[in-house]
């Protein structure tokens, strides 16, 4: 006599569902793109209906932005802690050296990829294309809030405005990872430090304060 013993699906709440569809999606698009993201494909991996995916996102584009911001955001809470730093935690310059220290390695590559990815996407997906945007304003208004710390603290030095010396170092960033692609950690060690460079300059801070110097 056989038996078959058949899995036990577990109900989960919808705020619960709506999660683990965003962040099978955001899995996805750092792995392997955006473009890979399919109603079906999530239903596939998370061994559900396609249908049910449908029920919290009716169009994949949804689910495209959503994810997006989903692996944006998380980043950038990684990279930039959005809590206040408690008295006697670290220094402006100390959380300005670890986010430079934190923009290397495969992790960061990944996550670099899929802005460049969502950018060229952007021309063809509105909802897309209002994500970014709205990505775009939440990563420069952390980083000015950084500069402002401790521009208030008498760390840093500069003539520019806070938020214009975000937008600087994100352009050096950006530009990096997209001049050096997959084989960013290949980069000389000058060049991959540009940003660096350019901060601890613009800042007013010795060479060396932000990242380890490659010429001594």
């Amino acid at each position: 006599m056989s038996s078959s013993v058949q899995r036990k699906r577990i109900r989960k709440s919808p705020a619960a569902r709506r999660a683990e569809i965003v962040e099978k999606a955001a899995e996805i698009a750092l792995s392997e793109g955006l473009e890979c993201i399919t109603l079906r494909r999530i239903g596939e991996e998370l061994d559900v209906r396609p249908g049910l995916v449908s029920h919290y996102f009716p169009s994949t584009e949804e689910l495209v932005a959503e994810a997006f911001g989903s692996a944006a955001t998380g980043e950038l809470d990684a990279l930039l802690p959005p809590a206040e730093p408690e008295p006697g935690t670290g220094t402006a310059t100390e959380r300005l050296a670890a986010f430079f220290a934190r923009t290397s390695g495969p992790a960061w590559n990944d996550i670099s990829r899929l802005w460049i990815n969502a950018r060229h996407l952007t021309r063809y997906r509105p909802s897309l294309r209002d994500r970014v945007a709205r990505q775009e304003d939440a990563w420069r208004g952390r980083l000015a809030a950084l500069v402002e710390d401790g521009v208030a603290r008498g760390e840093f030095r500069t003539q520019e405005d806070a938020s214009v010396v975000a937008v600087q170092i994100l352009v050096v960033l950006d530009g990096l990872g997209a001049d050096g692609g997959a084989d960013a950690d290949t980069l000389p060690s000058a060049v991959a430090r540009m940003a660096v460079t350019w901060a601890e300059r613009e800042l007013g801070l010795a060479r060396g304060t932000l990242g380890p110097d490659p010429y001594p």
